[in-house]
């Protein structure tokens, strides 16, 4: 494979070992950024000089004698939503084009101690808050392996990138799915830490507390460098690093046969494509080949009903305090005029960007009781694999907004809002997953899998993920 596409592992190794220097790596990559670049629009801020210098100067150490960690001299690039020290964080929102940040978020800084280069970011939803990167700022970003088709969101650009090898590893976050629906529209891997995990600090245009459900995570073409940006990353930040220290417990198999695993293939809640389903079914069968014990019945004690209502009061409730206060109150309105018995999309939606705190906190106890069925579930089984969202990556259609658009599901249109309940199901109780790439479509566009854990069961859902790898589907290339 060329060594565009080789993941960031075995970068660092060839590194290590004077394969390749990183400034000769760092070109290939911008070479490869100014012949697809063009068409695809992932890497939308770029640092190529500092990057340069930076390579020179890895270069110039490994000759020394001097190991400057894990990633040295790895060329990287970080979604734009993440500050970098002297670049543009703007979320896409043109009000923000000239917040330059004055520091680096701290697990991007994880990242950089390690040895890594970030020489540019990458592309994303409006505000983080769609399937597609698309923005007023930075323009549409395009998936690889059909550019007429969405790369996901809001980590878009960071999966376009991966897929097209235009990087050696990327940084994204999760809230609704950001990670994994990316990962699974591009046919890469990425994984959704446990919530509280890894910093979210300096993730976000202004500082602030912790986002509820949202997690900062790895994206790669390997399930390896996923580990391996979870390790860099992971762990107490501030006050919590005075006396917390995070230990995650290893995964307690090394082979296909010792798992046990549940399989959820649909839900009445979100109907998913058959040929998702049957890409799902494919990894599930495949496991069981290899003599792991699946259950495609095995389910948590979990109201999935309410959990679909509640997929929408955590992320609206959790993402209100960004949306302008004259959209608010216009919210205000229209939940006001809702009738009690209007449990659609667009009702959730209002009684969730509106939730009083009472609501909250009636939803949270709601949450503690799921999270102590996951617990139980998990008691008899390792993983849970599901689908990262109900179809393979759709045309791009930037009409009204997100709320407003549809996707064709077996046939019937299902509104595109109804996917988060794949992505909720997961973060609202604070899991971790892994998105891996599963099969193709019939019109040749990735389908990935979730692989669902306990909590801080991170290391668990990585290590299946590279056992399928090896032995069911890793990554392919497109064809650019």
């Amino acid at each position: 494979m060329d060594i565009a596409y080789a993941s960031a592992t075995t970068l660092a190794r060839q590194l290590r070992e004077r394969q390749i220097g990183s400034r000769e790596l760092l070109d290939i990559y911008l070479d490869r950024i100014a012949q697809h670049d063009v068409a695809l629009n992932a890497v939308v801020v770029r640092d190529f000089e500092r990057a340069r210098a930076a390579a020179s100067a890895a270069d110039e150490a490994l000759a020394r004698g001097e190991d400057l960690g894990p990633l040295h001299g790895v060329p990287i690039t970080v979604k734009e939503s993440f500050d970098v020290a002297g670049l543009p964080t703007t979320w896409g929102a043109p009000a923000n084009r000239n917040n330059i940040a004055a520091s680096t978020a701290e697990s991007v800084r994880r990242l950089e101690a390690a040895g890594a280069i970030v020489f540019g970011k990458t592309n994303i939803a409006l505000l983080l808050a769609d399937y597609q990167s698309h923005n007023e700022v930075y323009g549409t970003t395009a998936n690889p392996w059909n550019t007429a088709h969405t790369c996901g969101g809001s980590s878009g650009g960071s999966a376009a990138a991966l897929a097209a090898g235009l990087t050696g590893l990327e940084w994204g976050s999760d809230i609704g799915g950001s990670l994994r629906v990316p990962a699974h529209y591009c046919g890469i891997y990425a994984h959704k830490p446990t919530w509280g995990v890894i910093s979210p600090a300096g993730h976000w245009i202004s500082p602030g507390p912790r986002t509820d459900v949202s997690v900062p995570g790895p994206m790669a073409r390997s399930a390896v460098d996923l580990e391996l940006g979870l390790r860099l990353t992971a762990g107490p930040d501030g006050a919590d690093a005075r006396a917390w220290k995070l230990e995650l417990p290893a995964c307690p198999h090394q082979r296909i046969g010792d798992f046990r695993v549940a399989v959820m293939l649909d839900s009445p809640e979100a109907e998913v494509d058959e040929e998702v389903r049957n890409a799902v079914d494919g990894v599930a069968r495949f496991l069981a080949s290899q003599g792991a014990k699946v259950s495609w019945d095995a389910r948590p004690d979990i109201d999935f009903t309410q959990l679909a209502r509640d997929v929408h009061l955590f992320f609206r409730a959790t993402t209100s305090g960004r949306v302008p206060q004259a959209e608010y109150e216009q919210w205000l309105q229209r939940r006001a005029a809702l009738d009690p018995a209007d449990d659609g999309d667009v009702a959730r939606f209002a009684r969730g960007l509106t939730a009083t705190h009472r609501e909250w906190l009636q939803a949270n106890m709601r949450r503690y009781a799921m999270q102590q069925a996951w617990e139980r579930f998990f008691s008899d089984w390792d993983v849970l694999i599901c689908p990262p969202a109900a179809t393979p990556a759709f045309r791009h259609d930037h009409s009204g907004s997100m709320l407003e658009r549809s996707i064709e599901v077996n046939g019937r249109s299902q509104p595109l809002s109804t996917q988060m309940f794949w992505a909720g199901m997961v973060g609202i109780p604070y899991l971790p997953a892994t998105a891996a790439p599963a099969a193709f479509s019939q019109a040749g566009l990735p389908i990935g899998v979730q692989i669902v854990g306990r909590q801080y069961g991170d290391l668990t859902c990585i290590a299946l993920a590279r056992l399928l790898e090896q032995g069911h589907l890793g990554f392919t290339p497109p064809p650019l």
